[in-house]
C-alpha cells in the first residue's frame, strides 16, 4: 500500500523554522529518523519510507505555499495514489501551540495552500493534519505571525509535538483515520 504525506511550507533560508514551515519540519525529523534523504524532483523534494509494509512518500513542494496543489496533483498522479491515502500536514492558527488535529476533510479556512489544494484536486475531501501554532499576534499581523520563528520556548518543544504528529502519519498510514482521529486528536 502507497501512501503520499504532504509537508507544507515555503522553500529559502529565510522560512526555515517559521511557524509557516512546520509541515518541512515534521517530515524532515521523519525522514532523519527513518535515515531517508530527499531529493529535487519535480515540484518537490521527496524522500521513501516503509513502515510497517507501507510505502510512505514524502514531499516539500518547491512551489511556494500558495501553489502547494500543484505539487499535490503531479505527485498523486506520477506515484497513483488516491486522494484518501495522501495527508496534508499543515499550520493551523486556530488551534493553540503544540496540539494536533486530523481530519478527513474541511474547508481552508483561509489557509491559501490548503485552498490551492482544494482547487487543483478536487474539493475539501482530503485528509490534513493540523498543526497548532497558536495565534499570539495582534490583529493585522498574521502574515507576521506565521513567517515568523518559533520562540526560544515554543523550540524546546517542537520535538515532542512532531514525534506526536509522526506518530499519527504512521497511524494514518497503518489503523486508518478514523482510528487514529479517536487515539491522538487533542
Amino acid at each position: 500500500m502507497k501512501f503520499l504525506i504532504i509537508g507544507l511550507g515555503n522553500i529559502g533560508p529565510e522560512y526555515e523554522l517559521t511557524r509557516h514551515n512546520i509541515g518541512f519540519l515534521t517530515l524532515d525529523r521523519l525522514a532523519d529518523q527513518k535515515g531517508a534523504t530527499f531529493e529535487m524532483s519535480r515540484l518537490a523534494y521527496h524522500a521513501e519510507v516503509k513502515h510497517k509494509g507501507r510505502t510512505i512518500h514524502l514531499i516539500k513542494p518547491t512551489t511556494y505555499m500558495n501553489l502547494s496543489g500543484k505539487a499535490m496533483r503531479h505527485w498523486m498522479n506520477e506515484l497513483n495514489i488516491p486522494k484518501e491515502n495522501c495527508l496534508v500536514i499543515v499550520d493551523d492558527i486556530a488551534i493553540p501551540f503544540g496540539k494536533l488535529r486530523m481530519r478527513a476533510k474541511g474547508s481552508s479556512a483561509g489557509h491559501n495552500g490548503l485552498k490551492n489544494i482544494e482547487d487543483l484536486t478536487g474539493g475539501q475531501n482530503y485528509p490534513r493534519l493540523k498543526f497548532g501554532i497558536g495565534d499570539d499576534f495582534p490583529k493585522g499581523r498574521q502574515v507576521d505571525y506565521v513567517l515568523s520563528k518559533f520562540t526560544p520556548q515554543e523550540f524546546d518543544e517542537l520535538p515532542f509535538i512532531m514525534d506526536k504528529a509522526i506518530d499519527m502519519i504512521y497511524g494514518f498510514c497503518t489503523i486508518g483515520i478514523s482510528r487514529t482521529m479517536t487515539e491522538y486528536n487533542d
